[in-house]
């Protein structure tokens, strides 16, 4: 059985007196901007699923409709320029573009920014033997040590975070951003399982994910199978052979196994039976990563097959026959085969046109995915090339039918400004972990649902709100305040001499929490907001708009219903 789904409940809204004393000066506006918004929202409520007849697939002449909507799928939201360059390159040479992002030159500042996060480039052998239990034993005989040892500790996932942020606001490689996203809740594994865990989540992302996303599904599968990031987080590395002894520790564990074959591969209706959970479980015995090895041999690759572990009976899995005997390359086997199964390709193909196409996907893009997928041997650049050259992708029913989740609302907002350089990517993990979504904080093997269904509330779209009104706070008054550093990241609204007086010294000159740049960010005003996302807002937001001070226009846009559909 899967894991119950369960959503995070938002976090309460505190405010330090400086706060208090900002948040006094646009309070009743802000009032004004919410029955406003209300209203629009009532209004908008009917439009959302309306359908039309379907478009022809990949349009030869791009209006700002058709970039608009390309930009809303393929990546998070646009950025200053991305609709006029999409409408003058076209769709087809947009879409192969974003589907080569090794050809796609990365800003500058982004690369400065990426080479300066020296821990999450550590490996996760390194990581345990740098900062894993031993080493915390080691320095819990002293309170400073133990100090800096839980700060350095707390820096690695930070980092982790940090980085994914700053390249899903600032790479213009969008589409492998998104991919990321989409992969790393398809593959979840959650950061709060163990002591150990957030040490893991950078490495994840960047071995197991990152580098498969526009390659092959079974190479992804492998790399997310060998992960000890994985092994760990659903149990894997502890399931070995039944002990010979009844009192003995040890066992075999199916929890890997269920989820490998529901959620990663076949799906639940994939035609598997729990004879078949405990078949693979038991083939799967052996895929472990050992504590001891890290430590002497940091450098070496974390994931091993320990013989001695593996169950070595014969087996019979899903009709095919393993003869006693057997070791790791049963292992290998099954992923084979679960790669290349219909099943799996009918799952992956379904969950990619419900993530970029509709909640509800298509039976024929599903079915045109997915023969795809079986017809390149699950390549997953050609199965996506299929999904976003499909009539359904580019119908009217379509476009504007996905409602964002509090990860791409956040990002198409900092996306929208036009200044990616100055983005603080603490405040962006901060909002997440407000809106309920917070970064590697998805405690199920589901991942987070992209739904609407899920994201879709009251209450959520009140902490959206709260949430755009205060983007623009530190440039409307320097007097913010800021939280310490946590293992969630740090305090939204910190100015810089405010940050570098609070954080503990050894955050002081740390690149791990540090934007781009030290500028504080620019207001943005409605019509340069407009001109960024195009004329996509109603008549009723746009009234709404222009009846708010000047400060909150951009703010509201960014609440209105229109931006937080894509």
């Amino acid at each position: 059985m899967s894991y119950p789904l369960r959503r995070r409940a938002l976090t309460p809204l505190r405010y330090t007196g400086c706060q208090r004393g900002l948040l006094q000066q646009w309070t009743i506006a802000s009032r004004a901007v919410v029955s406003a918004l209300a209203m629009v929202w009532v209004l908008q409520a009917a439009v959302i699923g309306e359908s039309a007849t379907a478009a022809d697939a990949l349009p030869s002449t791009m209006s700002e409709a058709d970039a608009r909507h390309l930009l809303d799928r393929l990546a998070f939201g646009a950025a200053p320029g991305d609709l006029q360059r999409v409408q003058q390159i076209g769709a087809r040479q947009w879409i192969d573009e974003q589907l080569h992002p090794e050809r796609i030159a990365e800003p500058e500042a982004l690369s400065r920014y990426v080479a300066a996060q020296t821990r999450v480039a550590e490996s996760p052998a390194a990581l345990y033997a740098r900062l894993g239990p031993e080493q915390r034993r080691s320095a819990s005989r002293d309170r400073t040590a133990l100090q800096a040892f839980r700060r350095e500790r707390s820096q690695v996932l930070a980092q982790a975070q940090n980085l994914r942020l700053m390249r899903a606001v600032a790479s213009p490689a969008q589409l492998q951003e998104v991919l990321v996203d989409f992969w790393f809740n398809h593959f979840n594994v959650y950061a709060g399982k163990s002591q150990v865990a957030p040490l893991w989540m950078g490495a994840y992302e960047r071995e197991a994910i990152r580098p498969h996303v526009l390659g092959r599904f079974r190479e992804l599968l492998g790399a997310t199978a060998e992960h000890p990031a994985m092994l760990l987080y659903l149990d894997n590395a502890r399931s070995s052979r039944p002990p010979l002894k009844p009192a003995a520790k040890g066992g075999i564990n199916e929890n890997y196994a269920r989820e490998l074959m529901e959620l990663h591969t076949l799906g639940v209706d994939g035609g598997y039976q729990q004879a078949d959970v405990l078949a693979l479980a038991r083939i799967l015995t052996g895929w472990t990563y050992l504590t001891k090895k890290m430590i002497e041999q940091p450098a070496a690759p974390a994931f091993v097959f320990a013989a001695d572990r593996h169950d070595k009976g014969a087996k019979r899995w899903r009709g095919q026959s393993f003869a006693a005997g057997g070791g790791r390359e049963e292992g290998l086997a099954a992923l084979d085969r679960l790669a290349r199964d219909p099943a799996t390709a009918r799952h992956i193909a379904r969950r990619l046109v419900q993530y970029f196409i509709a909640d509800e996907p298509p039976p024929a893009a599903v079915d045109r995915v997915a023969q795809r997928f079986l017809k390149t041997d699950g390549d997953l650049r050609e199965t996506l090339r299929a999904l976003f050259e499909s009539p359904e992708f580019w119908s009217a029913s379509a476009r504007g039918a996905k409602f964002k989740t509090p990860y791409q609302y956040v990002v198409s907002v900092a996306r929208s400004r036009g200044d990616a350089d100055r983005v603080d990517p603490r405040k962006l993990v901060t909002a997440l972990r407000d809106l309920g979504q917070p970064l590697y904080g998805c405690v199920t093997p589901d991942g987070y649902s992209n739904v609407a269904a899920d994201w879709l509330s009251p209450g959520g779209i009140a902490a959206r709100v709260h949430f755009a009104v205060s983007v623009d706070a530190a440039s409307r008054s320097r007097q913010v305040a800021s939280r310490p550093p946590t293992m969630s990241g740090v305090g939204a609204m910190a100015d810089d001499d405010a940050r570098m007086r609070s954080m503990p010294a050894a955050d002081a000159d740390d690149d791990a929490v540090a934007a781009p740049t030290t500028a504080a960010p620019r207001a943005l005003s409605a019509d340069a907001l407009i001109a960024t996302v195009g004329a996509r807002f109603s008549a009723g937001t746009l009234a709404a708009a222009r009846q708010a001070p000047p400060a909150l226009r951009a703010p509201l846009l960014w609440a209105s219903p229109e931006f937080q559909r894509r």
